[in-house]
């Protein structure tokens, strides 16, 4: 049997849910009367304390993803951080009460669910959530999941260990100040250089940069230093194979074209990255980075997307409270 949970739980939520396709701030509306979502049996239901959002959120929106995309209409967010309020028959990892944290949508562009994180209550499968690190407010938390597993998943895919170099495009943005970090205190990197605009380069260091390459200033490819790993979260692979040293790998978290040796991969969301990764978690050797715009409350979804959409954030965009 699914255990009830203690205080009750609503039919209807507040969510920000898209009919059609088309840009958040023409599409994104609120809706005070969405049905909580059912679980299944190898699902908990969420109340959600805070999300982040991701470019795929938009970019879904958009309709990029429209052939494998589920049918309209959709509550985005795929990062949530909450707190257990019932379990499923099968469910045995967690129980209501359980402070978890995941990216909901296991394979990132396909069999998305219609329900996602931007809504009071949502419900996910117990494999993609893991427990909260204590020590990680739900903020914190909330910032982690996709950025950080699509960040890890690449370097592993990349073959990054102790002793290469990496170079990474966009380390100041959400999955670039993860790889910094992870590349550093987890792959052991000999050297991790990083891009960013002029004022966002302290932010680099700070993360454990070794080298922070101004490029409103300087050519990354045209630097006489090449790498044994470049990772590419902006989407210019082109510029990228330049600065890679032979036999080096090119790693592209962004959808789009690439040149070849580049490649580009999705990341796959289960709790085993965020478990494996919870002991630098909880010694601070690896941080969230926050937006200093955010957190953006719940009613303010529709502004935290359009500053997200305007690429000037730095580190993740977080939606908090929620009612």
């Amino acid at each position: 049997m699914a255990a009830a949970s203690s205080d009750s739980i609503p039919s209807v939520n507040g969510a920000w849910v898209y009919s059609e396709y088309g840009k958040t701030a023409d599409v994104l509306k609120f809706d005070s009367s969405v049905a909580v979502p059912e679980i299944k049996e190898d699902q908990v239901l969420i109340k959600v304390v805070a999300a982040s959002l991701n470019p795929v959120d938009f970019k879904r929106a958009l309709g990029d993803f429209k052939a494998t995309d589920s049918p309209l209409p959709t509550v985005p967010g795929y990062d949530v951080a909450g707190v257990v309020k019932k379990v499923g028959s099968q469910v045995q990892k967690f129980k209501v009460g359980d402070e978890v944290y995941g990216a909901i949508n296991e394979k990132g562009l396909e069999n998305l669910k219609r329900f996602g994180s931007l809504a009071e209550y949502t419900a996910a499968e117990e494999r993609v959530l893991a427990l909260k690190p204590k020590n990680l407010s739900f903020i914190e938390a909330a910032s982690l999941p996709l950025a950080i597993q699509t960040a890890y998943e690449g370097l592993e895919r990349a073959e990054l260990s102790a002793g290469k170099s990496v170079l990474v495009l966009g380390g100041a943005g959400g999955i670039g100040t993860h790889v910094i970090q992870l590349a550093k205190h987890v792959f052991d990197a000999s050297k991790v250089a990083a891009t960013a605009s002029t004022k966002k380069l302290d932010l680099l260091r700070r993360l454990g940069a070794d080298l922070a390459i101004d490029y409103t200033k300087e050519n990354f490819e045209d630097l006489p230093e090449k790498y044994d790993v470049v990772y590419d979260t902006v989407g210019q692979t082109d510029k990228a194979v330049k600065a890679v040293k032979e036999g080096g790998k090119v790693v592209c978290a962004i959808v789009g074209p690439v040149t070849p040796p580049a490649f580009i991969f999705v990341v796959t969301s289960t709790a085993s990255i965020l478990e494996k990764l919870k002991p630098y978690l909880e010694s601070r050797k690896v941080q969230p980075v926050l937006d200093p715009t955010g957190p953006y409350p719940f009613s303010k979804v529709v502004e935290a997307f359009g500053y997200l959409e305007s690429s000037r954030a730095t580190g993740k965009v977080v939606v908090y409270p929620f009612p």
